[in-house]
């Protein structure tokens, strides 16, 4: 049996993931951004062995977090579900929107800090098909709140996930880790809203698929998921780029001043 890490757990798809997992055998780990919300995953999903706490919108907080993921010991899996979706600008400590924060800089900062797992997932979106690999005002600050475009912003993050699979099965499949996207698909939790078109109990599934590393997953690295298809999907062309990959690893490393694991 495994031991599975996933952000973004205290709820939605995140949580409803976690317990089947928990079902199956799995010692599974949770994350809230708060004590409260913590306290509601503890009593949603009792089998978990535990709740980490950080608000992956501030970076000083997700580094505390990756030394908390760091203190577990070896995982078998870290699944980067937590994102935020449409709303205001929200601008974190650096002067960058909440969406990126969370949705961009958490991923990559977890990744480059804690300890490689055997299975790195990231959570895209059919959204990222109207992003952009542009980093022109990567992250939005120099446009800031009155030219902010949620929807866009958005977007942009969703192919910075996608390819955050493609980037890191490429450098880190030499050492025995695969890494994957995944887009869940239009929902009905709290993010999609309760008119989502899409099946839930098939997100749940691919999701539990890619964190056990089984079914179709098995023996695979580097692709994108979604839950229409049974095996590998795929994702935007321009995502494929390792130029544009290697670029936006570049560029991350400038924001942060944290480098991808050699």
């Amino acid at each position: 049996m495994g031991r599975i890490f996933i952000t973004g757990s205290s709820d939605g798809l995140g949580l409803m993931a976690a317990k089947r997992l928990v079902s199956n055998g799995h010692t599974v780990y949770l994350h809230a951004r708060n004590a409260k919300r913590a306290d509601d995953a503890r009593k949603a999903c009792p089998g978990a062995a535990d709740v980490l706490l950080g608000d992956l919108s501030s970076i000083p907080e997700t580094k505390e977090l990756a030394k908390s993921i760091t203190n577990l010991g070896p995982l078998d899996c870290i699944f980067h579900n937590a994102g935020l979706y449409l709303g205001p600008y929200r601008a974190q400590a650096e002067g960058y929107p909440s969406v990126f924060a969370v949705n961009v800089l958490a991923p990559y900062i977890l990744t480059c800090l804690v300890p490689l797992p055997k299975r790195l997932i990231y959570t895209s979106s059919e959204d990222h098909w109207h992003g952009s690999t542009d980093l022109t005002d990567f992250g939005w600050r120099e446009r800031g709140a009155p030219r902010f475009s949620a929807s866009s912003a958005y977007a942009d993050t969703k192919i910075y996930n996608t390819m955050f699979g493609y980037a890191f099965a490429r450098k880190f499949g030499p050492k025995g880790v695969t890494a994957h996207s995944v887009d869940p698909g239009w929902v009905p939790t709290k993010m999609g809203g309760p008119g989502a078109p899409g099946n839930l109990k098939e997100s749940e599934r691919l999701y539990v698929m890619l964190a056990e590393g089984s079914g179709e997953a098995e023996g695979k690295n580097g692709c994108f998921w979604e839950p229409r298809h049974k095996g590998p999907a795929h994702s935007k062309k321009e995502s494929y780029d390792e130029k544009a990959q290697e670029a936006l690893l570049k560029k991350l490393e400038e924001v942060t001043g944290i480098t991808v694991p050699n």
